[in-house]
């Protein structure tokens, strides 16, 4: 497999940067970074993660967005359900699921689960 056909998806909730949320751009972009490395860090002896990890400069990341946290939950339980390796961040003190990223993957191994999800805007 060539590892540059490795992609790591990164799903966002859109609602948190929107009314009546309207979290700052930067608190937003950290709950992607945070759950991205929580991925890559879990699966970290995954031989995907690693030859991920080892293209440097050309890492390939999808960041997609889900509407609302019952989106993004539903989303974890089906991947969860097709034994999809990903990691939910969840902000505290809030306890509020707020992003979720898969450790990287072949695409076609995973797009059929995120199709509904258009890319982040």
């Amino acid at each position: 497999m060539a590892a540059a056909a490795l992609v790591q998806y990164v799903v966002l909730r859109g609602d948190l940067a929107r009314p009546p949320q309207s979290w700052p751009l930067g608190a937003v972009v950290a709950q992607g970074c945070h759950a991205a490395l929580a991925a890559a860090h879990t699966h970290r002896q995954h031989p995907d993660t690693r030859a991920y990890l080892e293209l440097g400069g050309a890492m390939r990341t999808v960041v997609l967005e889900a509407p609302d946290e019952a989106s993004l939950t539903a989303l974890a339980e089906t991947l969860k359900q097709h034994s999809i390796d990903h990691e939910v961040w969840t902000e505290q003190p809030e306890n509020t699921a707020t992003c979720l990223a898969l450790r990287p993957y072949p695409k076609d191994q995973v797009h059929q689960h995120l199709k509904k999800f258009k890319l982040l805007k």
